[in-house]
C-alpha cells in the first residue's frame, strides 16, 4: 500500500530568523535555501517580502535558485504585503503565499480590533487577491490553538472558496496540549476533507512543538511548518529533524505515512544553519546535538560494544554524520581532491567559490596539524556566505603600551587602497572594533560576540559571531569570523557584518531610486 506523504513546511528564513540574534544576509539565505532544497523539504518559506528591502531580494534571489522545492514568501492579509509577496517569487519555478489573520478572540478584539464578520471579509480579499499573483494560496488562522471551533470552520468555508488550497491552523503561543491539538485537527479535517489540506504549525512555549505536530499528523494533518535545529521567536518552533526522525523510527505507529526528506542531509543542513545564525543547539538537543551519540555510562558503553541497538535507536549515518571525520588531506592535496571531499559532504561550489574556498583551505593547512570535517565545513561556509567585500582585512597588530592600555593597528583595504589606522579600548577586542570604526567612520554598537572552537585542540579554528547596530537606530547585522588567532577572527567577523550593512545601504538606496524612476 503506498503511504501518505507528509508535507514538510520549513521556516527556517522566516519564522526560524525572527529568533533573536538569527538575523542573515542575503547570500546567507540563498546558501541556506540551496541545502534546505537539497534535504527535500517541499515548501521552503524564504521570508515576508513586505518586511524590508532585504527580506523581498533574498526572497527573489532565492525564487530564482531552486528548482524542485515551492518557494514561498509570507504576506499579512494587507494588499500591499500580497503584492510584494507576490512579485518576491515571480521568478520560482513552484510558488506560494502564505497569508494569514488572527482568528481568537483575545487577537480580534485586542490586537485586530476587528469583528469577526469583517475578520472573514478581509480573509476572503486577502486569498482573491493572492489568486491573482498565484494558484496556491495557503491561509492560516492565526492563534488557531486558542480560537472557536464555529469560527475556524465559518472562515475556512469562506477563504477555501475564494481558492486557499490549504488552511493552517497554528498554535501560536505553543499553549496547546496534544490531545487538544489533535481534537482540533481531527475536527477540521474531517470538516474541510476533499477541499483543503489541514496544517499546523507549533511553537514550542511549553516543550511540546513536535509532540503536537505528530499528534496533527495521526489526526489528518497533511503538512507540518517546522524548522531546522527548532529555531524561532521565543522557545522556538517544532523541530524539523526531530518530527521527520520520529516518523522514520516510529514506522509502527506511522506505517502509512512517510516524507520526502533526505534524512542523510540533516546534519549538513544543522550545522550550515549553526554555522550562519551563530545559534548552536544544546549539547543534548534530539538528533543534531553534539552529544546525541555519545554515551559516558560505562553500561551504555559496554552494550554498545556488543550491540549499537542497545542504546541507540538512530544511526549517525542516517543522519549524514560521519563519526570519523579526520580529513586526510594536507597542504599538497590537489583541488580534484578536494573538491571529492566537499562533494561528499554535501558542497557543490562554482569554479570562484571553489577557487576561493581551495585558496582558503591551503593556507589553513599550513598552519593547522589536522584538518577536520568541521574545520571544512566553516571555512566553506564562512566563503560562500561572505556579503560583497567593500572592506576587507589586511593586517592586525595588537600592542600593549601606556600603562597597559590594548591597543591595535589596523590595515585594511577599501577601493585598492591600504588605510592603516591606530586605536585603544578597554580591552582588546574593543581596541579592535574601535580601530576598524574609526577606518569606516561608520558609529556602531556590539550587542553580541560569540567565540567557540570549530573543531578539536589547540589549533582549534575559533569562529566568531558578532551581533552589531550600525548607526544608531538601524537593525542588528550579524558577521562572522574565522582564523586560529581568536582576534583575527574577531576583526573578521567586524569587517563581514560592515560589508553585509553596506550591502544592505546600497540596496535600499538602489530601491529608493527605482521608486523615484517609476514616480
Amino acid at each position: 500500500m503506498s503511504k501518505e506523504i507528509i508535507k514538510i513546511f520549513d521556516t527556517t528564513l522566516r519564522d526560524g530568523e525572527q529568533s533573536p540574534g538569527a538575523s542573515m544576509n542575503t547570500e546567507e539565505k540563498i546558501q541556506i535555501a540551496i541545502q534546505l532544497e537539497k534535504l527535500g523539504v517541499d515548501i521552503i518559506e524564504a521570508g515576508f517580502a513586505a518586511a524590508s528591502p532585504g527580506d523581498f531580494d533574498a526572497i527573489s534571489k532565492i525564487a530564482q535558485r531552486i528548482e524542485n522545492s515551492t518557494v514561498c514568501s509570507l504576506a499579512r492579509a494587507i494588499d500591499s504585503d500580497i503584492k510584494a509577496a507576490g512579485e518576491s517569487i515571480t521568478k520560482a519555478n513552484m510558488r506560494r503565499i502564505h497569508t494569514f489573520i488572527a482568528t481568537s478572540s483575545i487577537h480580534m478584539e485586542h490586537k485586530l480590533k476587528m469583528t469577526p464578520d469583517e475578520v472573514i471579509k478581509r480573509a476572503v480579499r486577502a486569498v482573491t487577491y493572492a489568486r491573482e499573483f498565484v494558484a496556491d494560496v495557503e491561509f492560516s488562522c492565526e492563534d488557531a490553538g486558542r480560537s472557536d471551533i464555529g469560527f475556524l470552520k465559518e472562515i475556512s468555508d469562506a477563504v477555501i472558496e475564494a481558492g486557499a488550497e490549504t488552511i493552517n491552523l497554528p498554535d501560536t503561543v505553543g499553549f496547546r496540549l496534544p490531545n487538544e491539538i489533535g481534537e482540533m485537527v481531527r475536527i477540521m479535517s474531517e470538516y474541510t476533507k476533499g477541499r483543503a489540506t489541514i496544517s499546523v504549525h507549533n511553537h514550542n512555549d511549553l516543550g511540546l512543538g513536535v509532540a503536537n505536530s505528530l499528534e496533527a499528523i495521526i489526526n489528518g494533518a497533511r503538512q507540518v511548518e517546522c524548522t531546522v535545529n527548532g529555531l524561532g521567536e521565543r522557545a522556538g518552533n517544532a523541530a524539523l529533524e526531530e518530527i521527520v526522525m520520529a516518523l522514520k523510527v516510529r514506522a509502527d505507529k506511522f506505517s502509512n505515512f512517510d516524507t520526502n526528506i533526505n534524512t542523510k542531509e540533516i546534519y549538513p543542513a544543522s550545522r550550515l544553519i549553526s554555522d550562519i545564525t551563530g545559534i548552536e543547539p544544546q549539547p543534548n538537543k534530539a538528533i543534531v546535538g553534539k552529544n546525541a551519540f555519545a554515551h559516558e555510562s560505562g553500561i551504555h558503553q559496554d552494550g554498545m560494544l556488543k550491540n549499537r541497538e542497545t542504546y541507540e535507536i538512530i544511526t549517525p549515518e542516517s543522519i549524514g554524520l560521519v563519526k570519523d571525520d579526520t580529513l586526510v588531506l594536507g597542504k599538497h592535496s590537489g583541488r580534484a581532491a578536494f573538491k571529492d571531499k566537499l562533494a561528499k559532504l554535501g558542497f557543490t561550489l562554482e569554479d570562484e567559490a571553489l577557487n576561493k574556498s581551495f585558496e582558503r583551505f591551503k593556507i589553513l593547512a599550513d598552519k593547522k596539524k589536522d584538518i577536520y570535517d568541521d574545520d571544512l565545513r566553516a571555512l566553506v561556509t564562512n566563503e560562500m556566505t561572505k556579503a560583497t567585500q567593500v572592506y576587507e582585512l589586511i593586517s592586525l597588530q595588537l600592542m600593549d603600551f601606556t600603562n597597559g592600555v590594548p591597543s591595535s593597528v589596523v590595515k585594511i583595504k577599501k577601493d585598492n587602497q591600504e588605510i592603516v589606522e591606530a586605536g585603544i579600548g578597554e580591552g582588546t577586542i574593543d581596541s579592535i572594533f574601535k580601530t576598524i570604526e574609526r577606518i569606516s567612520g561608520i558609529e556602531s554598537h556590539l550587542l553580541d560576540y560569540k567565540v567557540k572552537s570549530v573543531s578539536q585542540g589547540k589549533d582549534a579554528l575559533a569562529s566568531v559571531t558578532v551581533k552589531i547596530s550600525f548607526n544608531s537606530g538601524e537593525p542588528a547585522i550579524i558577521g562572522h569570523g574565522l582564523h586560529i588567532d581568536t582576534m583575527l577572527a574577531s576583526a573578521r567577523a567586524y569587517i563581514g557584518a560592515l560589508n553585509s550593512y553596506l550591502s544592505m545601504v546600497g540596496m535600499l538606496k538602489k530601491r529608493h531610486c527605482d521608486s523615484a524612476k517609476t514616480v
